[in-house]
Parts: C-alpha cells; structure tokens; sequence
C-alpha cells in the first residue's frame, strides 16, 4: 500500500493512525475529519472538562495528538470537510466539498451522532452533547444558573446531571425507561444509581417521557405524560446515539447498526477496515457486538491497522469502559446487559460488584468503587466461567 486514508478525526481513528507509523508503514497517510479541530478526547466533555467549562477555566488536555506530532509523522490532515460518500472500485473517499481522496487502504472510524430527537428538532433551544462545540454552548447556559432538565437517563445524561448538580445547578432528568442506564444495568442496579444521584440532589423522574414540550421566552416548558410540568432554563436531550455511516450508504458495505466487519475487523470490500463506535462484528465470545466506549476504540483503531498490514487475528479483547458519576467510579467489563442474569457479589451504599450471566456463563461485569475486583472478573469473562463457581469463589474469600 502507498496510500492510506482514515475517516474519522476520533480516537479509534488517530490510534489506528499511531499504530500504522508503529508497524512501519511509510507510505502517505491521510487523516479525514468532518471538524475544524485537531482530533480530542470526547469522554470528557461531560465530566471534567464541562466542569472546568462551568468555572471557567479552559480545558487544555483534550487533543489526542498536538499539531507537531501529525506533521513529525507525515500525517495530512484533512480537517473541518466531512466524507460525503465512498467508491470501493475506484477506490476513492468523495468529501463535501467535491473532492476525491485516492486509497489503497481505508480505516472507516466516522464513530457515533445523537440519536435523531423530534424534541431536539422541536426546540432550538435545546442542547445535544456530542462535540466540543456542544459542550462549549451547554457549559455557556449553564453558567446562568437555574433549572437545568436533562432528557434521557443514559450515561452521557447521568453524566452531566452529576456535573452540574456539583456546581449548584437544579436538575431534573426525566426518561420514559423505568430506571436510569436501564438497558446495560437493569432494574437493581439502575435503582441504585438513581438512589445515589437523588442523595446528591438530582431529581430522577423515570417511567415518564415528555408528552409536549413549548419555548416561553428564554425558557422552556415541558409537559410530561403523566401532566407534570417543568419549565426548565436550559435542556439537554441525551436519547442516545447511532453508529455515523450515512456517508457509506450506496458504497456496497454491508450496514446494520454499524459497518458490518469480519472478525478480523475487515469489510467486505478489498482494503478496507472498520473501528470504534462505527464497527459490528462478531466478538468469540460475546457475539455479534458494536461498542460505543473508549478502551475499545484504542484497541480496534490499533487492531484494525494491523488487519490493514496483513494480520488477520480475531479481535477479541474483552471490553471494558467506564463512567464516573458524583464520586461513583464506574467500571465495566464485557457485555452486561439487562436482559441477562444478574448475580449481585456486593452492594453497599458506596460499592456494586455485580456480574452478568447467559445460560449460566459469565458475560459482563460492573464494578463500582471496587478496582481489586477488575482484573479478576476480565478474566473471568475470558475463560467463560460459569456464575455460579465465581459465585463460589466469593463466598470463600469474603
């Protein structure tokens, strides 16, 4: 290969970038991104660097990579012009503006957009969060004070509920799901996430979506299904997020939730690759998978690099990813899922070690406050152990 294109300014694709000069891959190395900017970490944008937003300070650790690095290692940066479509025969990426990138090898890591929202659409008023321009308006409202209502209790929400509550703001987070982050943590644990933000002031109004929402000057007023009504000074819509691939619709690669890849995490189409939020594939021993967090976007951009450099290994690192929420620290490991069995290890007011279980095998993890429990439970997960021998194992040593 003498030409190599990544799509995506994101972190799975400046770690596949990384990874290519790694290997020693010399040739032209084109990095493709839809914003001005220099490509930053986003898991921020509703935690540390929002609240630095809110004081006013000027969040300076965000860029994956400075100006000088991509220029040491020959890295064109095609910034602030999205991809608009791909040609897999002539091998092209066609960008908004007309113009054509030439490829030998493709890395497709265009990652995730906010789920589209007939609220957010409704009011213009309303926030998304999902770049550092969005932060920046969001931290910019917020800064005013008042009410703040957040729509969707996912972790995004959860997240910059716990955010702004810290910095003396009234919040309010409604979702049409019975508990917070109910769809990976289920009904036990989403109560005990709900009951650790409304110790801390956060109104949590579950099972009740916005019926009708209206803009009153510089306010906003909601009316929930049940009839309650909240008049909000700022609103965050947070419905969740879908995998960006409209640019490779007509392209011929198989789409369904994401680019459909290979073990390997190569596509369909010759020379081309698929990492990040964007990439589905079929995971040994998890099954068919996409994952929107960001250990796995380091370690697919890395592996989908070396997939594009002749490897063609399974991918098949455990996931893990993380949300930090009040003084919660989060972590969780493989699938979890609510549909899945729970068996509960610990659960105290300060700590969850809580593993998920499918016909008896392990399959997911969710450790809070309980870092010692991380490695073990990984592995766990490795060996498909069964639930009841880790089950087992903890009453031994407990």
């Amino acid at each position: 290969m003498k030409r190599v294109v990544v799509v995506g300014a994101s972190l799975a694709g400046v770690s596949a970038v990384e990874e290519l000069r790694r290997r020693g891959y010399d040739g032209e190395l084109t990095l493709v991104g839809a914003e001005p900017g220099l490509p930053y970490d986003r898991p921020p944008l509703s935690k540390t660097a929002l609240a630095r937003m809110l004081a006013g300070d000027e969040p300076d650790d965000l860029l994956l990579r400075s100006a000088d690095w991509y220029d040491e290692h020959g890295v064109a940066l095609r910034l602030g012009t999205p991809a608009s479509g791909l040609d897999v025969t002539g091998r092209a990426v066609r960008l908004g503006d007309g113009r054509r990138v030439p490829y030998d090898g493709l890395v497709v890591a265009t990652g995730s957009a906010p789920r589209p929202s007939p609220l957010a659409r409704a009011l213009p008023p309303a926030h998304e969060l999902r770049t550092d321009a969005d932060a920046r308006r969001l931290a910019g409202a917020l800064r005013s004070g008042g009410h703040l209502v957040v729509v969707g209790a996912g972790f995004v929400g959860m997240e910059v509920a716990a955010t702004a509550v810290e910095h003396g703001l009234d919040v309010t987070v409604v979702d049409v799901a019975p508990v917070p982050m109910s769809r990976v943590f289920g009904t036990t644990l989403g109560d005990w996430f709900r009951d650790r933000h409304e110790s801390r002031g956060v109104r949590v109004l579950c099972s009740s979506g916005v019926a009708r929402a209206e803009t009153r000057g510089e306010r906003t007023v909601l009316e929930l299904a049940d009839g309650e009504r909240l008049t909000a000074d700022t609103v965050l819509v947070g419905v969740g997020t879908v995998p960006a691939t409209g640019w490779l619709e007509g392209s011929g690669l198989a789409l369904g939730d994401g680019v459909r890849c290979e073990p390997s995490l190569a596509t369909a189409a010759p020379g081309v690759v698929a990492a990040g939020d964007v990439a589905r594939w079929e995971h040994p021993l998890l099954g068919d998978l996409r994952v929107e967090h960001w250990t796995n976007a380091v370690e697919q951009g890395r592996h989908a690099a070396a997939t594009l450099l002749g490897d063609a290994t399974p991918f098949a690192t455990v996931p893990m990813f993380w949300t930090d929420q009040h003084d919660a620290k989060v972590r969780c490991l493989g699938r979890p899922c609510a549909t899945d069995d729970l068996a509960v290890l610990t659960l105290t007011a300060s700590s969850v070690v809580a593993v998920t279980s499918r016909d008896g095998v392990v399959r997911g993890a969710v450790c809070v406050n309980a870092p010692r429990q991380l490695a073990r439970l990984r592995q766990a997960i490795a060996d498909r152990r069964r639930v009841e021998d880790l089950l087992a194992d903890h009453a031994v040593a407990s």
